[in-house]
């Protein structure tokens, strides 16, 4: 029993080594090897979230594509060489405040304000000779502003408090798919 014993491990000790001498190289070369910063992969890497400015409430820097440019940090035990930046997305705002616009929307919507407000001149224009619409289009604008469906003009987002109604509409069309479920009838 004691020979079966130190037969088998001898056979471990030579198996522990054969395992530290092949793949203990290996391992040691990853860790020392430096790989492009750029090159990295998602996991490999943290961004921070971008700074927030408190008169905007969006990301400083943040440009008209929705995309502000932060600078993120290898993770721990990766060498990079090379500077990392990432491009993460953002709410641009260009200065268009919620509250003026819903407020103008339902106190002076009747005479297009709101939509002068916004950038829409024609519309304005329009609404202020027809006393918005008989009242009717002043009523269908506070519903559209209240829930930004229309924004202001230049494309960007609202300026809205950090704890504000922003909304984040959800949209399908042929890059998005609805996998088909079993409780679903045809």
């Amino acid at each position: 029993m004691a020979a079966w014993r130190r037969k088998n491990q001898n056979v471990l000790e030579v198996f522990v080594l054969f395992v530290i001498v092949c793949y203990f190289p290996v391992l040691a070369q990853e860790v020392d090897e430096a790989v492009k910063c750029e090159d990295l992969k998602t996991g490999q890497y943290y961004c921070p979230q971008p700074v927030i400015d408190p008169d905007t409430q969006a990301a400083l820097g943040c440009r008209k594509e929705g995309l502000v440019t932060v600078w993120c940090s290898a993770a721990p035990g990766i060498n990079c060489t090379g500077d990392l930046k990432k491009d993460v997305p953002c709410r641009y705002t260009n200065g268009y405040h919620y509250d003026i616009a819903l407020l103008t929307s339902i106190f002076l919507g009747m005479l297009g304000v709101d939509r002068f407000y916004l950038g829409y001149p024609a519309i304005g224009l329009l609404k202020l000779c027809t006393l918005g619409f008989m009242f009717l289009g002043q009523l269908v604008d506070i519903i559209l502003i209240a829930t930004q469906v229309v924004g202001p003009s230049d494309g960007s987002k609202y300026v809205i408090n950090y704890y504000g109604p922003g909304l984040s509409h959800i949209y399908m069309d042929n890059h998005t798919y609805l996998k088909p479920q079993e409780d679903w009838t045809m």
